[in-house]
Parts: structure tokens; C-alpha cells; sequence
């Protein structure tokens, strides 16, 4: 078991350096930011989907190796294969859950300063 520091102030917590049930990618994945930083547990926690997601990536991306890329739907319409269209949506979590992670672009030291959301922080609103 390894120890990831949480929080200051806070006991470490013991997890297993790679999760059980992690194919190549998400291995990967996993041990190249957990190897590097100490992740908070909401942070390991979007690792961990993160990882299944680009696990889920490649299963898909087999099953769309030599297959049409449309199919007909019951109505007999020709319609994107289905595994194309769960593909392009699993890019996209891939994508926002490693944005969420605030990885290091490379160019910078530590981790980028944390932005609010896309509306902006949300107060407390006074009464008046």
C-alpha cells in the first residue's frame, strides 16, 4: 500500500497504486498522475473515472475497428453507429474529468491555480 497525503493537517490515507479491474489505458493513466502527485480523495476519485473512462475508450474503439459506421435504426433509417456516437460522448467526460484534475500543462510548476466556475463563484446573497 502506498500512503497519499490528503490534506495538511489531515492523516494520509493508505490506497492501492493501481486499482484493481484497470485495463492498459487506465493503468497507464493512473500510474502517470498518481505516480507524480499527491491527490486529494475527491481528486483520486475523478482519477479513477478518468481511468475507466479511457478503458471504456479503447473497448470501443475495438468494437469499431472494421464496422460500418452507420447502422438502420428501426424506422429503417441510416443513423451513426451507436458505439460511434458513445465513443464521441466518453471523449468529452475523458476530457472534462482531466480538466478537473487541473493537471500541469508541462510548461508551469505544480498545478494551475483553480478557477471558479464557468458563471463564476456563487455568494451568499444578503437580504435586503
Amino acid at each position: 500500500m502506498t500512503h497519499l497525503n490528503i490534506a495538511a493537517g489531515q492523516s494520509a490515507a493508505s490506497v492501492t497504486p493501481v486499482p484493481a479491474g484497470l485495463d492498459e489505458s487506465g493503468t497507464r493513466l493512473w500510474e502517470s498522475v498518481a505516480g507524480d502527485f499527491d491527490l486529494d480523495v475527491h481528486e483520486q476519485l475523478l482519477l479513477l473515472q478518468a481511468c475507466r473512462t479511457a478503458d471504456l475508450l479503447d473497448r470501443l474503439a475495438r468494437r469499431a475497428e472494421g464496422a460500418e459506421l452507420t447502422v438502420f435504426n428501426a424506422k429503417g433509417e441510416q443513423v451513426t453507429a451507436p458505439w460511434i456516437t458513445e465513443h464521441r460522448q466518453q471523449s468529452l467526460v475523458l476530457a472534462r474529468l482531466l480538466a478537473s484534475l487541473r493537471m500541469p500543462s508541462g510548461e508551469e510548476d505544480g498545478r494551475p491555480q483553480r478557477r471558479g466556475a464557468a458563471r463564476g463563484s456563487y455568494g451568499v446573497r444578503s437580504v435586503s
